[in-house]
């Protein structure tokens, strides 16, 4: 079942008037906000070709650029994902920019200043100039979370247009679960959202080592769906995996969850 993306903060039309003035985007956000939901319904509604790629520290320049390959006795080139995209025209997509090294990030930027091209040192030396209508997001996480960095000056530049994305408020986040679970289970699950910002707004000032996404108060809403009760879907949902940072920041959150739906 395909679920219509819920642009609760119009950063579709933000995105649509950055792509017809020609400037990359940058969406900055905690996981689980539906950063790359707005990207994949955005090149949908333009009917644009995407090109994804995930950053890691495992990332090296040859996934954007390259590598050369024989076969048979001949030496080819197999296009990296960075020139497939810029020779196509394809919307490019770089999730969690900020996690990748220094050196993939610095062969990055060579191809997305304003002169939008890149010199192929790797095969032939030619040089690729992107398509006009060559459009580029990119998306961070905050610098709390793990493996990621604070991205260079230079990089950031490249990304004038920024799109700041938090979780919605509640009543949004309802709408939301809702488009992807059935049954009457409103009251809990709107408990539920209730627990995961408590959990979140915990995280944000360090009392708590984890911040909940939307992906586990929908997983709420699909296991109520299922028969469990309330209770016992908050701890397998947002309660357990606290026994990661031991004991005591378990019973935090076991103490809140046994508050909320009780004993």
């Amino acid at each position: 079942m395909e679920i219509q993306y819920l642009d609760w903060n119009n950063s579709n039309q933000i995105l649509n008037k950055a792509y017809e003035a020609g400037l990359f985007v940058l969406i900055i956000g905690p996981k689980g906000t539906g950063k790359t939901s707005l990207v994949r319904d955005f090149a949908e509604n333009k009917s644009i070709n995407l090109e994804s790629i995930n950053f890691s520290l495992r990332t090296r320049e040859s996934h954007l650029i390259g590598t050369k390959t024989l076969t048979d006795g001949t030496v080819s080139f197999d296009e990296g994902i960075l020139i497939k995209s810029m020779k196509e025209g394809n919307m490019l997509y770089l999730d969690e920019i900020n996690s990748a090294e220094a050196d993939v990030l610095l062969r990055l930027d060579e191809a997305l200043d304003d002169r939008r091209q890149i010199v192929l040192k790797e095969s032939t030396g030619e040089v690729i100039k992107a398509k006009e209508n060559w459009f580029v997001i990119a998306t961070i996480n905050p610098l709390t979370h793990s493996g990621t960095k604070e991205l260079p000056p230079q990089i950031l530049s490249r990304f004038p247009v920024r799109i700041r994305l938090e979780y919605p408020p509640e009543n949004i986040e309802l709408e939301i679960i809702k488009k992807y679970v059935t049954g009457e289970h409103e009251s809990e699950i709107i408990q539920a959202i209730k627990l995961a910002n408590i959990l979140r707004q915990a995280a944000a000032v360090e009392e708590l080592f984890y911040s909940p996404s939307l992906r586990e108060t929908i997983a709420f809403g699909k296991l109520l769906g299922k028969g469990m009760s309330s209770k016992e879907v908050a701890y397998f949902v947002f309660g357990n995996v606290y026994t990661q940072w031991g004991n005591i920041e378990y019973q935090k959150v076991s103490d809140i969850i046994t508050s909320m739906f009780g004993n």
